[in-house]
């Protein structure tokens, strides 16, 4: 369809004719993401005629259809600047039904219904829409969001948000996770001025469906219950990134900590909860782990410490399930072999921290991946348990993901060189030991408790057999001079001999001595130099 004949029939056409044109125009680039650049002039002129429609009191069914159209557009960002100004903000901002800086009055005068008509909804859900492709697309306008105070909106619009119809509240959320991604000062705005932390925090309880059986903590799903529906999951994992980017490098305050310690909570509940997929429960598993890794540590003990549900006597009380089920998922993302650095590193990085600082976290951690010695004979990088698939990554090419891993084992093991070299040989720990100055033994600066590790008494009796390199007992290697005579002896002597002058002679190896003052010289030299060290001495 042609751009020019389109413009031309919308500045003379009615409501009824735009919406027509409009459609067509819809249906034929609803799938379009790459556009003709030759075509950029018109296409931002198109923005500007359907903004001047929008600005008319027109029919729902005509806004929705010229919001799908500027969805459209808006995924080129270089048409986007007739839309990234304070009117084209404010119209999108007024049709989303989110409260701008040019609205605060109106709306603190009246309240909106709580259900909103089927076609004013439709209206919403595409403005909001509309945002996101914005925002995400035109640094000017995530500027002009800010100058609107957007943010103010959008808070609004949570403290609603047990009346959200779907759409609504998945796009809304959608929104404040772009906005506070994209511009670092909102989050401090949207934490401050308006409590985000805490709003997000009721947005995650009403869609989860949180029960309080206490001050931090809550009642244990129903292992028979019906899995998260998959849009409360969706909704559930948009919440969970904005929050993501509000707690982000923030400590907060002793007032803040009561709220980072419901917000544990919450996700202790989540991890044990099931959605309609494998897929989608890893999912939320992975975005419970980078907001649980943005927490104080001291707060991960809202994890084991569940008095109503109750514990296991031998790690004082507390309770597992959440730290086993961070297990499970460390391990999927081991076997998927692949995206270590993001999939992996941030669920070792939240068990290695959980593990210094609490013990009974180490000590539950350490009884499932390091167990006791019993296969000595058996390197500790070969096997499928999880302790060797850790063993294994200490050598990964990754740097980072490396380090985290050795990072786990070491705090497993207190920090000790002796204790982990045990378990992994001094040949996978060599990186480690390296970078933390431990080469030669010694033990890290946190502090642990004194209780001793258990050997086993196959670990005992195979210990003094144990090559430290390697980590376990080799079988012996049969000696090839045992059954040959001197003569022969002799000749494979010579012959070693021969091949090394040859290298030599060819330049490929460098014979090397010592001279008088240290330093190493080739051998013809300090050969050379001898005669006159021992006529001097002589001399004397």
């Amino acid at each position: 369809m042609d751009l020019g004949n389109i413009l031309t029939q919308l500045e003379i056409a009615n409501e009824e004719d735009i919406c027509e044109l409009l459609k067509q125009y819809n249906e034929e680039n609803s799938h379009t993401f790459a556009f003709d650049q030759k075509e950029e002039t018109l296409r931002s002129k198109l923005c500007r005629s359907v903004l001047t429609v929008l600005r008319r009191q027109v029919q729902p069914i005509c806004k929705k259809t010229c919001l799908e159209t500027l969805r459209i557009l808006s995924r080129d960002k270089r048409v986007l600047a007739p839309v990234a100004t304070r009117e084209g903000i404010t119209i999108l901002g007024g049709m989303a039904k989110l409260c701008t800086e040019e609205e605060v009055g109106d709306k603190e005068d009246s309240k909106e219904d709580a259900v909103l008509m089927e076609a004013e909804r439709l209206v919403v859900v595409e403005a909001l829409k509309c945002l996101c492709n914005v925002v995400y697309n035109s640094p000017a306008a995530q500027q002009v969001c800010v100058d609107v105070q957007l943010a103010h909106g959008l808070c609004a619009s949570l403290r609603t948000s047990h009346t959200w119809h779907h759409e609504v509240g998945l796009f809304t959320l959608r929104l404040l996770f772009l906005l506070s991604a994209l511009r670092p000062d909102v989050r401090g705005v949207l934490r401050k001025e308006h409590d985000g932390v805490r709003l997000l925090s009721e947005v995650l309880e009403h869609i989860l469906d949180v029960q309080w059986v206490g001050t931090y903590e809550t009642t244990c799903p129903d292992p028979q219950a019906l899995p998260v529906p998959a849009e409360d999951n969706e909704r559930a994992m948009e919440a969970l990134k904005a929050m993501f980017n509000l707690t982000l490098s923030y400590n907060g305050d002793e007032e803040d900590d009561h709220q980072f310690r419901i917000i544990a909570a919450i996700l202790r509940h989540l991890l044990m909860l099931k959605t309609e997929t494998e897929e989608k429960t890893e999912e939320a598993h992975s975005h419970a782990v980078n907001l649980l890794n943005n927490l104080p540590v001291s707060c991960l003990d809202v994890l084991i410490d569940v008095p109503v549900q109750g514990g296991q006597e031998k790690y004082d009380g507390k309770n597992m399930d959440a730290i086993q089920t961070l297990l499970d998922f460390m391990e999927k993302r081991i076997n998927k072999g692949s995206n270590y650095k993001e999939g992996l590193t941030p669920v070792l990085s939240l068990l290695t921290e959980g593990s210094r600082h609490h013990r009974e976290i180490r000590r539950y951690i350490k009884a499932q991946v390091l167990p006791p010695r019993k296969d000595v004979k058996i390197r500790p990088e070969i096997g499928t348990t999880i302790k060797n698939k850790l063993v294994r990554l200490m050598t990964h090419v990754d740097l980072g993901v490396k380090q985290a891993a050795a990072e786990f084992l070491f705090v497993l093991c207190k920090e000790r060189v002796d204790n982990l070299l045990k378990y992994t040989g001094y040949g996978n720990a060599a990186g480690l030991l390296v970078y933390r100055g431990l080469h030669e033994g010694g033990r890290g600066d946190t502090q642990y408790s004194d209780d001793e590790d258990s050997d086993t008494e196959e670990y005992k009796c195979a210990k003094p057999f144990i090559n430290p390199i390697t980590g376990h007992v080799e079988e012996p290697m049969p000696n090839p001079m045992e059954e040959m005579t001197e003569e022969q002896k002799e000749y494979e002597a010579q012959k070693l001999i021969n091949m090394l002058d040859k290298l030599s002679r060819q330049n490929v190896i460098r014979p090397m001595g010592v001279r008088p003052d240290g330093t190493l010289a080739p051998l013809e030299e300090t050969l050379c130099d001898a005669p006159e060290e021992n006529s001097a001495s002589d001399s004397d």
